[in-house]
């Protein structure tokens, strides 16, 4: 069984208005089924400079109008108090997307990771975020993928977002919508 479905993810949205705003807009240009967020949704963290109009209050109101197509795990900086305020779960470490012969294990990137990865089977997928640093590599049999940072890409990369169709993977950067980056998994 395939995903017959289009994913948008992101990940470190990390209470970015500005951020959110532009991410969701091009959920919706893309025309994306679900939205996966990779964790770090309202909390800048303490090792973070505030990103552009930091303003929590205002991504809970924009990711709550989609309450119903997100998946959501925990990051580091997500806690017991957002889920209080988010109307859809918030606080799985990991989620599974089943691929057919393939899974993709979605989890934030502080407790699983490519150093620490969860117990996977030669061909399976590691979805992460958390580095805010976009990644594709392999590594004895695994996949490890990670989209960056929707609002505060580090070392040089863009605010960017992932799409998954037809098991095509695309890294896209969120101010201008252009791939930069493919890895195809059938």
């Amino acid at each position: 069984m395939v995903i017959d479905m289009k994913w948008f993810i992101a990940s470190d949205i990390h209470g970015s208005a500005y951020y959110c705003k532009m991410m969701l807009e091009k959920y919706m240009e893309e025309k994306a089924d679900r939205l996966l967020l990779l964790g770090d949704i309202l909390y800048h963290g303490p090792r973070n400079d505030l990103p552009k109009n930091y303003a929590p209050k205002e991504v809970i109101a924009m990711l709550s109008e989609l309450k119903n197509e997100v998946l959501c795990v925990r990051g580091n900086c997500d806690c017991e108090v957002d889920q209080m305020v988010l109307p859809f779960p918030v606080l799985a470490d990991y989620t599974v997307l089943d691929m057919g012969k393939r899974l993709v294990f979605a989890t934030h990137g502080h407790l699983f990771s490519a150093d620490r990865p969860l117990p996977m089977k030669s061909g399976d997928i590691l979805l992460s975020g958390h580095t805010h640093v976009p990644l594709c590599s392999e590594s004895d049999g695994l996949t490890f993928l990670n989209p960056g940072s929707v609002s505060i890409p580090k070392e040089g990369s863009a605010h960017s977002y992932m799409t998954l169709e037809d098991g095509v993977f695309l890294w896209k950067d969120l101010e201008n919508g252009k791939t930069y980056n493919e890895y195809k998994s059938v």
